[in-house]
């Protein structure tokens, strides 16, 4: 059933022309999620920053900025309460990379449902934000359509587009 559903998201993608809104080389997802769970060792949330480009209105990932290497104190309470007054380093890694923030991601100890904290506090409050939320301190390999994607619209408004999966990030070669 899941293939069938599969080549029916295909031929629709094909037939309306839709494409991602991010994409994400899969060996650097892999690596990445791979990162958040070390880092979350089953018992805290962990995050990052996520650098890349901007193409043609796609989101390009490129690079994990994992926010504890900024901010060694971000998960003391064993969640995201990351010091906004150092944000400028994150800017000053995508000067010298050549890239810009394109999106965030961190992770939840049950579910992937935006906490009333994330939705009042996102990472880069700029309108056109992606936050993303994997599940269960990132056990498991994540794909979309199981992880949490989120879209800031400004002031507390958020555009949920965890259930378009594959239709708005996509993972590649």
């Amino acid at each position: 059933m899941t293939f069938i559903k599969s080549l029916i998201a295909a031929a629709v993608d094909w037939f309306c022309g839709s494409s991602p809104k991010v994409l994400c080389g899969a060996h650097v997802w892999r690596e990445g999620v791979a990162e958040l769970r070390r880092r979350a060792n089953g018992r805290r949330e962990s995050g990052a920053f996520l650098l890349g480009n901007i193409e043609k209105d796609v989101r390009v990932i490129r690079k994990f900025l994992f926010y504890d290497d900024i901010d060694p104190h971000c998960f003391d309470n064993g969640i995201v309460e990351f010091n906004g007054r150092l944000l400028h380093v994150v800017h000053t890694e995508c000067r010298k990379l050549g890239l810009r923030l394109v999106a965030d991601v961190h992770v939840h100890p049950g579910g992937y449902g935006q906490s009333s904290s994330d939705r009042e506090n996102p990472m880069d409050p700029r309108s056109g934000h992606i936050a993303m939320i994997l599940p269960n301190f990132a056990k498991g390999e994540f794909v979309p359509g199981e992880f949490g994607i989120y879209e800031f619209q400004g002031r507390d408004n958020w555009i949920n587009h965890s259930q378009e999966g594959k239709r708005f990030f996509k993972l590649t070669r």
